[in-house]
């Protein structure tokens, strides 16, 4: 029995940027869920779009029902905000982030809106969220990436300390939903038993 699957997307872009992914994992088995954060256009704060995360998994699932968690992009520290700070450690079993800004990119300064700002590398939010990253390692935790990202830069600011880094070569941030070897990547991460470290608070 699997968990239900949880998509979240990034900037600019809606469920509808899973429309290979969503089908490809539900044919593997999986039961896929996605969510429409509004406004996705940068202008609400990283913290305010992972409570807006917070409550769609609240308002769909039984509390006690184990979820995995899949973040593109933006949506990659969105869903960090939610298991770090906003309780989703206790429920997330499987979590994937797809060419993620874990230390930001630079081009988030071409906007000045608030997860733009929240997006830059050395932001407050970033560096908070990095300072207890060790936290991640009580669950599978992967962290898919390219090289040839163009939109995360540099392409190994997606890389993290914990877990497991898969690196792609695929060509593009905007391909990184719709290539086989990145969606491959993907189902394998949420086909891994989940193993669990407890750790004393």
């Amino acid at each position: 029995m699997t968990n239900p699957v949880v998509l979240v997307h990034g900037i600019f872009r809606t469920s509808s940027v899973f429309r290979k992914l969503s089908p490809y994992l539900q044919k593997k088995g999986f039961s896929v869920y996605s969510i429409d954060l509004k406004p996705n256009n940068a202008t609400l704060g990283l913290d305010e779009m992972a409570a807006q995360l917070a409550d769609f998994i609240n308002q769909t699932f039984p509390p006690n029902q184990p979820i995995d968690l899949v973040g593109l992009s933006m949506g990659g520290l969105v869903t960090r905000y939610y298991v770090q700070r906003l309780g989703g450690i206790n429920r997330v079993q499987r979590y994937i982030t797809i060419a993620a800004p874990h230390h930001g990119t630079w081009l988030a300064y071409l906007l000045n809106r608030r997860a733009c700002v929240q997006m830059r590398p050395g932001s407050p939010l970033i560096e908070d969220l990095n300072r207890d990253v060790q936290m991640l390692e009580r669950l599978n935790f992967t962290s898919i990436w390219t090289p040839w990202d163009f939109i995360i830069i540099p392409g190994n600011s997606s890389q993290m300390p914990v877990g497991k880094n898969v690196k792609v070569s695929v060509l593009a941030h905007a391909c990184m939903v719709i290539n086989s070897h990145s969606m491959q990547a993907v189902a394998s991460a949420l086909s891994e038993p989940f193993y669990q470290i407890q750790k004393a608070n």
